[in-house]
């Protein structure tokens, strides 16, 4: 069995990405990982090319700044770096720039993929998210955030990014996937308050063109509304030891009050209560069709 990591990234340095812990969190799964570094006006190459491994294959792209509908320009590098992998892989496991696999889930991940290389029923495998917000103590629970998503598939043809590279399809159909008991810890959100303004202007630029409406919704060097969450949860257990010292590095504090967030409107409070008693989130979007669990 022959596992092919892959990913893309841009101006990880200015925009604070920690595509480093990223990668090398499911590197020792890999046989080979593909890197599409695109078009990067700070030292994001330099970074890249100081991973110190054999398995690394960085590829060069360009990006399509014009092409802002639905962020498809993320697709677009993401099927790059897919198609850059070894023709032989049999799976292919894909991580954004922002998440990390903590080590305790390397094994599982790995005994899932042995187990169900032979069946074609199962094309992908299924993780559970926890987004963390705002600092490295809370992750944020909501309806409006994916709480599951593909994030490991079969090297198939015909395989393809989806809209924003949230997940994936086959022939243009939904995945038929296996639903695993590993999470993947989303770091997007866990930046200082300038520092998630300026995030929201740069990855809005994917969105739209319209200038004035994002200087309007983010102006430049204000502070992000954390508000935005309907609920946060404290985190107790420990984090994936490659990011470490960035937490370590942290250099603001958190001052929000994370009891005071009260956003969700009574159908969705009435939702999320049904969720925490069953389990169930009712109304789900899936981006996928669990056949497995």
């Amino acid at each position: 069995m022959k596992i092919a990591g892959f990913t893309f990234i841009r101006n990880a340095v200015k925009n604070d990405y920690s595509i480093i812990e990223a990668i090398t969190s499911i590197l020792p799964i890999c046989d080979e990982f593909v890197i599409a570094h695109g078009n990067s006006d700070d030292d994001t190459l330099q970074l890249l090319k100081s991973l110190d491994s054999p398995k690394i294959k960085i590829i060069e792209t360009v990006w399509d700044d014009s092409v802002r509908e639905g962020g498809r320009t993320f697709a677009l590098e993401t099927d790059k770096a897919f198609k850059a992998i070894s023709p032989d892989v049999d799976w292919a496991f894909y991580i954004q720039g922002d998440e990390c696999v903590h080590e305790k889930y390397l094994d599982t991940i790995k005994y899932e993929m042995e187990l169900c290389l032979n069946n074609p029923t199962i094309e992908g495998l299924l993780f559970n998210y926890k987004h963390f917000y705002g600092s490295y103590d809370y992750f944020a629970h909501s309806r409006r955030w994916y709480r599951r998503e593909i994030r490991v598939i079969k090297n198939l043809p015909d395989m393809h990014s989806y809209k924003d590279a949230q997940g994936f399809r086959h022939n243009g159909r939904k995945l038929n996937v296996k639903h695993i008991a590993a999470d993947i810890y989303h770091y997007g959100w866990v930046k200082p308050p300038t520092g998630l303004t300026n995030k929201m202007r740069n990855f809005n630029q994917f969105y739209t063109d319209d200038n004035q409406w994002i200087d309007q919704a983010y102006p430049e060097s204000s502070e992000f509304d954390y508000g935005n969450a309907d609920q946060l949860i404290l985190f107790t257990e420990t984090h994936p030891k490659v990011i470490q010292e960035r937490i370590n590095k942290v250099n603001w504090k958190f001052s929000f009050d994370p009891t005071k967030i009260n956003n969700a409107p009574l159908s969705k409070k009435v939702l999320n209560v049904f969720e925490k008693l069953t389990g169930l989130r009712l109304f789900e979007y899936r981006n996928y069709k669990i056949v497995a669990k």
